[in-house]
């Protein structure tokens, strides 16, 4: 079926937009408690910034530069930017009705109020007051703009209030504007003593604080307007791959430059002036469809915090603990454990606890002579690394791959990297122009003479707070050819040479892009041939076209397709002639959906696979990924009743897609509410009483 291209995919970045609809329908929901509803709307504010700060800044660059040529469905950068800014301030919209109409009006009627500045009573003002000149005043800096004082650097997603001015100082200078820039250290939310609140529960806002006595600041002169604002600036980090020679000095020289990129987009107060608005965009040179003026605190990402900050359990979600599987609760060494058999947890219902005492024993065990891991994702404060440097320290040959260019976590990893080289370990960063992002630790241990492997396989990072936020598979396995797998991606990560022909797992740049379309194709021909074939895959994000096409004609043969993808799909499902076979569905809940699954049935000999992976152009032939298969009958079932069951049948947090890239949230309405996430958590973890 001969169709062009527009017909055939969507845009990556306006699908990225409508995943952010449908967590701000998670902030809608009436069935979300009250406080993770705030705690969405947040989530959808750190996404967009990230959108901002890399997608759109990318477009920016390419029409910067000239660049028109149309992307797959059939879009100019310009075309996608005047798209995206179009729906962007559509959602923002929405995001602040919703928080000034619906979640502020409920949080204040259970005793958790945002006090603004026209509430405040004669007290609160007075202990505001007093705030002001004992923590504020001390670390503001006003700068007045005149020719010996030209407009501050702003840092990208700083907050900074803009203030019009009337009179003059004491030199007699008359600028009318200033910029005074709030320090990182202070806190945007501060919480009221209760007696001073009235409630359990009050906050204010900095910039409320600010407002109220900016004109302490300029002493003798008037201020006609004070105006919080906001920049987002690209930061995308630069890395000449030919002119490197040491990779993690010179990201160390360029992370500084990200707090400075190009500005992209600029958020003001909806009281600001059209004077001040244009003046700032001036500034930033940016255009008026860059301007987005709110309704409230310009970065709602800071009260992320207040639902931990309130004790209130019957406005989140109901506590649980992760289950430790029957096998490792009786067991004491796990690598005897593993030796009688493949462990499979799936997190955040399984605890990452095994994961953490898999290299924590290794780290002490005097019969392990070797560890190797990957880090993409770990967090600043990780008890994997602290284990890998003590077993480093110990004499324990320890290599770790580290991934310098993890977005966003490069300077954790870069302290991590650090500390690591103190202690002894060998640390390499992978190979350039390649992310490292399969997540792999390999243990080598003497046992009776000969040395035996044990491998960890993920689909999520070695991060344990993440681990309770993400669903993720992880595999611990001491497989003779999975380990020696790993033992040979390792090899490629830290040596040089040709790529060896692995055994069971799939890698990327390699074998896995062929493999996958080799699985389809296999698929394809099954149905052609009249036997009952089909593929589920679960994933993050769907793009690649060639991947695209394969299932399109998987479609055509009498494949049924089914696609769990939680975030962008550029494939079009259920159009006639094409994609009749193809249903894409996408759930969004409590926790972030992560895990990476593949399932083929292969004429009934099933073939289920995890992976580090999505079907995107990225992780096929840019990043270093891994695939494996589950081997074990037990494991492959369970992964299915787990992994992929569950949200082909939920009906409550699953949204389906359209032809047109759009989604519909499903209802039941003949069937029984079934939620995935909850009815994993009820059949697998342990609720809190």
């Amino acid at each position: 079926m001969n169709l062009p291209l527009p017909d055939l995919f969507l845009n990556r970045e306006l699908g990225i937009l409508e995943f952010q609809r449908r967590v701000l329908a998670q902030a809608e929901d009436p069935d979300t408690p009250l406080l993770e509803s705030l705690r969405f709307l947040c989530i959808v504010s750190s996404n967009m910034d990230e959108f901002f700060e890399v997608r759109v800044a990318g477009l920016k660059e390419h029409i910067k530069a000239g660049v028109s040529t149309p992307t797959p469905d059939g879009l100019t950068p310009r075309q996608v930017l005047n798209e995206i800014q179009k729906r962007a301030h559509g959602l923002v919209s929405r995001q602040y009705e919703l928080l000034n109409k619906s979640i502020l009006p409920a949080l204040a009627q259970e005793g958790i109020r945002f006090i603004r500045r026209t509430q405040w009573s004669e007290q609160q003002a007075a202990w505001v007051r007093e705030y002001f000149f004992r923590e504020m005043m001390p670390v503001l800096t006003p700068i007045g703009l005149d020719p010996a004082h030209p407009f501050p650097r702003v840092l990208n997603k700083s907050l900074n209030f803009a203030v019009e001015l009337k009179g003059k100082d004491a030199f007699g200078r008359n600028s009318g504007a200033a910029v005074v820039q709030a320090p990182r250290a202070l806190p945007r939310v501060i919480r009221l003593p209760a007696e001073i609140a009235g409630c359990e529960y009050g906050f204010v806002f900095l910039s409320s604080i600010l407002h109220a006595h900016v004109g302490e600041l300029f002493t003798g002169m008037s201020v006609e307007g004070c105006y919080q604002f906001r920049v987002t600036r690209n930061s995308d980090l630069f890395v000449d791959d030919e002119e490197t020679k040491n990779l993690r000095q010179s990201l160390q020289g360029e992370l500084p430059h990200r707090h400075y990129g190009a500005a992209v987009r600029l958020e003001v107060a909806d009281n600001c002036s059209a004077n001040m608005s244009e003046f700032l965009l001036g500034q930033f040179g940016l255009k008026h469809d860059d301007l987005y003026q709110v309704h409230g605190p310009v970065n709602l990402v800071r009260l992320m915090q207040v639902p931990d900050w309130v004790d209130r359990p019957d406005l989140k979600f109901q506590p649980f603990v992760p289950a430790l599987p029957a096998r490792i609760a009786k067991a004491e060494n796990i690598f005897d454990l593993v030796r009688k058999g493949d462990l499979l947890l799936h997190h955040p219902y399984e605890s990452f606890q095994p994961v953490i005492d898999f290299i924590e024993q290794a780290a002490c065990d005097p019969q392990v002579a070797a560890i190797r891991q990957t880090v993409y994702r770990t967090g600043t404060d990780s008890q994997l690394m602290q284990a890998l440097i003590r077993a480093a320290q110990s004499g324990k040959e320890v290599t770790v791959v580290v991934e310098l260019m993890a977005r966003f976590d490069e300077e954790a990893n870069i302290n991590w990297a650090a500390k690591l080289e103190e202690a002894g370990a060998h640390v390499v960063y992978g190979v350039v122009g390649y992310k490292t992002h399969a997540k792999l630790a390999l243990v080598t241990r003497r046992e009776d003479g000969m040395l035996r492997r044990y491998a960890h396989l993920g689909t999520g990072n070695y991060h344990p707070r993440t681990a309770r936020l993400y669903t993720d598979f992880g595999l611990m396995t001491a497989d003779e050819t999975i380990t020696a797998d790993v033992n040979q991606i390792f090899m490629q990560l830290t040596g040089l040479g040709r790529a060896g022909k692995l055994q069971k797992i799939l890698q990327s740049p390699f074998t896995l892009h062929p493999e996958i379309l080799q699985a389809i194709e296999r698929e394809t021909v099954a149905a052609k041939a009249g036997h009952p074939a089909a593929i589920i895959a679960k994933m993050n994000a769907l793009l690649e076209p060639k991947v695209i096409a394969a299932l399109y004609e998987a479609s055509q043969a009498g494949v049924k397709v089914d696609l769990i993808v939680r975030g962008v799909c550029a494939l079009r499902p259920g159009v006639p002639g094409l994609s009749d076979n193809i249903r894409v569905r996408s759930v969004v809940g409590r926790f972030l959906e992560h895990s990476r699954i593949f399932y083929f049935r292969n004429l009934g000999d099933e073939e289920v696979y995890l992976s580090s992976a999505d079907w995107m152009d990225r992780n096929f032939f840019r990043r270093i990924e891994t695939c494996f298969p589950v081997l074990s009958p037990k494991l492959k079932k369970r992964v299915i009743n787990e992994g992929l069951k569950p949200y082909l049948k939920d009906n409550l947090q699953a949204w389906e897609m359209k032809a047109d890239g759009s989604y519909r949230h499903l209802k039941p309405r003949r069937a029984k509410p079934y939620c995935a996430q909850s009815a994993l958590l009820s059949q697998i973890a342990l609720t809190e009483k």
